[in-house]
């Protein structure tokens, strides 16, 4: 990669920090059942929610950018996750928070959408893949930092300003600002749509290609099993340890740093080796994390359970979103909003989890992550290289 381009690299970085805010819906709906005296089923609304806008807005914001660019499109997806982060800071009502979680969401996909083609502007070829999964590395990091902060605010450890964990909120939006700032003075060289720009209904019809349609699922199997077990490994801990919620936040914070060490890793372990051998490995470590936490009673191999889906799951969006831009490169943004518009798995996926929990407690939730563990194994063969 060019001096230039490795430049260019780091403020697209830090707005991959900045799309690591949507994950702060997991503790924080957690949160806002403990004070709003919320069922499962009602709480698990708000990480659906989130994920429920980018069915809706994604598809477009691959039209959008053929008109504005990528970079454009970026900095738009900045100020409405701004907006979104200032909600919760003037009230907390079950109407604010829901207003709050639905502009993270139309704001995340956004970003999501034009972040990731905006990468393949400056690193192309076997290194997208890696690149892409550094990113997600940058992201985990506000992941995993985002329960910490909730939970110091919770328990006055750091200064809440009479918040308490909605303190997490004023910090992400000051680094949100200036992740705006620094993208919006970094000149990036974006090449031009080829062709007549995409409708509608031509982008969706990008489906009937086998490769698109696998990969939409497999994105949402993903981002399900993702956004599942942000949401549940604390209710886990809880339902089987007795742990109270401020104790049990810590799962989610086992499950990020292991999710950010995966997409550390999975950046050099996606040059050395096939992207199919990385796949496999990380796909039955999650098969495993599904055994354990089926059947583990102690905290250890919870923990464990959870450290092992943290790490699989982390380099799969990365395989999945290369295999398909690399499957139609003219095709480029449309292509990524139809991958991002599978981040709606993170809507399906907690709304049954969240009936399945209320019927048969947190083992119902997992059997609903272990459907998404299963259907990709059968996305192995799809991986070209």
């Amino acid at each position: 990669m060019k001096t230039s381009s490795k430049l260019t690299i780091i403020p697209l970085m830090f707005c991959f920090f900045t799309m690591g805010f949507v994950d702060l819906v997991g503790i924080a709906s957690n949160y806002v059942k403990e004070d709003l005296n919320l069922n499962d089923a009602t709480a698990n609304l708000f990480p659906s929610l989130v994920f429920f806008w980018f069915l809706i807005f994604s598809v477009p914001t691959g039209m959008l950018m053929n008109r504005i660019g990528r970079k454009k499109t970026v900095l738009l997806s900045l100020v409405v996750t701004v907006v979104s982060l200032l909600l919760p800071i003037v009230g907390e009502s079950f109407g604010v928070m829901l207003a709050s979680f639905s502009l993270l969401g139309i704001g995340n996909a956004l970003m999501q959408t034009s972040l990731n083609p905006l990468v393949s502007a400056v690193t192309t070829g076997k290194n997208l893949a890696s690149t892409l999964t550094f990113g997600q590395f940058v992201k985990a990091i506000a992941s995993f930092m985002a329960p910490y902060i909730a939970m110091w605010g919770a328990i006055g450890a750091v200064p809440s300003l009479g918040m308490g964990w909605r303190v997490l909120f004023p910090i992400y939006m000051v680094i949100g600002i200036c992740a705006s700032i620094f993208l919006a003075g970094t000149p990036i060289d974006e090449e031009k749509p080829q062709g007549k720009a995409s409708g509608m209904g031509e982008c969706l019809s990008l489906l009937t290609r086998p490769i698109v349609l696998l990969s939409f699922v497999g994105i949402m199997c993903h981002v399900g099993i993702d956004v599942g077990t942000n949401t549940t490994a604390p209710k886990l801990l809880m339902e089987r340890l007795g742990w109270t919620l401020n104790e049990a936040a810590e799962a989610t914070s086992i499950y990020f740093i292991f999710r950010t060490i995966g997409c550390l890793t999975g950046s050099f372990f996606l040059r050395v080796m096939k992207s199919r051998t990385f796949f496999i490995i990380s796909i039955v470590m999650m098969a495993l994390s599904m055994v354990g936490m089926f059947v583990s009673e102690s905290r250890e191999m919870l923990y464990i359970a959870i450290a092992l889906v943290g790490y699989g799951n982390s380099n799969v969006f990365s395989i999945i979103f290369s295999q398909a831009l690399l499957a139609l490169p003219e095709k480029k943004n449309e292509v990524s909003g139809l991958m991002i518009m599978g981040l709606f798995g993170g809507t399906v996926f907690p709304l049954l989890m969240g009936f399945a929990s209320d019927a048969f407690g947190q083992i119902g939730a997992v059997l609903v992550m272990a459907v998404g563990v299963a259907y990709l194994f059968t996305y192995i063969g799809k991986i070209k290289m």
